[in-house]
């Protein structure tokens, strides 16, 4: 049986990754899966918050966004005030790339992510954690051949995808069409070793077994394989 859209339960949407696509950000990528696209930045600042002041570790944060025209009606422009559920995104975006970077590398200097989703069709956190972790990469390039920075900061590869039940099915990389009639979501981060670094899984009025988990990390971690090698093809490009 083959969904809305064609694909297998197995399958990952069309994703492409352009690096370089703004200018003046240290670090920039965006990109696209299906019809959900984010522009994903990292910006080099030197200096770190007063909680760091003194350690000789870097800092490492994310900013996420959704601007007005990214969905079907207008979102308000989001200004000095961040709701909820944006707050929580750009966290788990800093948490996943924090949890495969060496911030003594960085020195007291502090890199800024700011993810900004221009469509949304479902994904946008994944998205933006695989396109983050690209910008990343490519910034650090950069910084490592002015000098800017002492070591390599970033030890392991990352990516994201969503999974979920749907209609009694365990289904891959999910659109709007599907999360929003999804039994159970699951947002899955992983790293290049294969190690899971956030598993954020919960059932919409609905429960799952172990087996149903069991498929759902299975199929997440063959689409963030396929994630990562994509990701080292952009980035060889770049």
């Amino acid at each position: 049986m083959v969904r809305h859209d064609g694909r297998r339960a197995g399958e990952l949407r069309r994703v492409e990754l352009v690096p370089n696509f703004t200018k003046f950000a240290d670090g920039s990528m965006l990109i696209k899966t299906g019809q959900t696209h984010v522009l994903c930045t990292a910006s080099f600042v030197e200096g770190v918050p007063k909680f760091r002041e003194g350690t000789g570790l870097g800092w490492l944060t994310a900013e996420y966004d959704m601007l007005p025209a990214s969905t079907g009606q207008r979102r308000q422009r989001s200004r000095n005030k961040v709701d909820g559920r944006a707050q929580e995104i750009q966290r788990l975006i800093g948490r996943s790339l924090r949890a495969v970077s060496d911030l003594a590398d960085l020195g007291e200097n502090t890199i800024y992510i700011d993810c900004d989703v221009l469509q949304a069709d479902g994904g946008t956190r994944t998205a933006s954690i695989t396109g983050a972790y690209s910008a990343l990469c490519l910034a650090l390039k950069r910084l490592r051949k002015a000098d800017r920075i002492p070591g390599r900061v970033v030890r392991k590869g990352i990516a994201a995808v969503s999974v979920g039940k749907v209609e009694g099915r365990v289904l891959l990389d999910l659109d709007y069409v599907e999360d929003s009639s999804a039994e159970v979501d699951c947002n899955v981060v992983m790293t290049s070793r294969g190690e899971f670094v956030e598993v954020q899984s919960t059932g919409e009025e609905a429960t799952f077994s172990r087996a149903e988990l069991d498929r759902m990390l299975a199929l997440a971690a063959g689409g963030i394989r396929k994630l990562l090698a994509m990701q080292k093809q952009a980035l060889a490009k770049a």
